[in-house]
């Protein structure tokens, strides 16, 4: 893990008090310093999670998040990168000393489809999932959908070409600030609409160059999403094995004057 080793970004951004924690920054390809995607949200609302792909509910212990008051859990669709770890983290909940005394409601999001998808996980070996300490919601959304995620936090989706239920999200603040998260994409030029002027862009940027598929970004179309919607801050993230790590920003710069960070494990950002 290279969380030891990470910076810690300070930028204004006007969510009053929030925390972002990047568990993972990679794929589904196995990675030494970069586990499949998920990042932790601390804000004034409560606490979100952005994907759980397989090796996040062990990052959240690393990473000492208080991870048995979460709030909300968002899905962006049900590749297991991204969706692996929920049904062992819903298993783990039921062992764990520290949700015993927890009676909040946890709620996820997703595409429709997921609360079937959690069925057929629960119905795989009988692991009682749904039964909880806690009352459990899952919740499916669309892309015409607009919801609080939070309380006090709008949340809207975009379809993006990835799969036919991949949703990028967008959270937004009474005050108008906003954070876009892709998640997995190819290029769209409605994607550049949808996050227009964020104040924080996580976009994925899965490959250098000459990608193997037309559902994923490469460099030179990230940068061109991020010169388009122009977001005050930016950072690339779901990086494939051919990205050394550390060698993301420079590359970018290149192409953009701008505010581009790296993803990587353990990268937090305090707004």
């Amino acid at each position: 893990m290279a969380q030891n080793q990470v910076p810690v970004w300070s930028l204004v951004f006007g969510f009053g008090v929030m925390k972002l924690t990047v568990l993972g920054s990679g794929t589904s390809v196995p990675h030494r310093q970069r586990c499949s995607p998920g990042v932790w949200l601390e804000t004034d609302h409560g606490l979100l999670l952005l994907d759980i792909g397989a090796d996040i509910p062990h990052r959240l212990a690393q990473e000492q998040l208080d991870w048995p008051n979460l709030d909300a859990i968002w899905i962006s669709h049900f590749h297991l990168d991204h969706v692996g770890g929920l049904a062992p983290f819903l298993f783990g909940c039921r062992w764990a000393p520290e949700m015993r005394e927890r009676r909040k409601k946890l709620r996820i999001f997703g595409p429709s489809g997921l609360a079937d998808l959690v069925g057929r996980f629960n119905d795989v070996n009988k692991y009682k999932l749904l039964q909880q300490t806690f009352p459990l919601e899952i919740i499916d959304v669309t892309s015409v959908n607009d919801f609080q995620i939070l309380p006090e936090l709008n949340a809207a989706t975009f379809s993006t070409p990835h799969t036919s239920e991949s949703l990028a999200l967008r959270l937004t603040e009474q005050n108008g600030k906003s954070l876009v998260y892709s998640s997995d994409t190819g290029f769209s030029t409605e994607l550049i609409d949808f996050a227009r002027n964020a104040t924080l862009l996580l976009l994925e940027c899965s490959f250098r160059s000459n990608k193997p598929m037309t559902t994923h970004l490469e460099l030179s179309d990230a940068m061109q999403i991020i010169r388009s919607c122009e977001p005050e801050t930016a950072v690339l993230m779901h990086l494939y094995p051919e990205w050394n790590v550390g060698s993301v920003a420079a590359d970018a710069k290149a192409l953009w004057n701008g505010n581009v960070i790296e993803a990587i494990d353990g990268l937090q950002l305090e707004f």
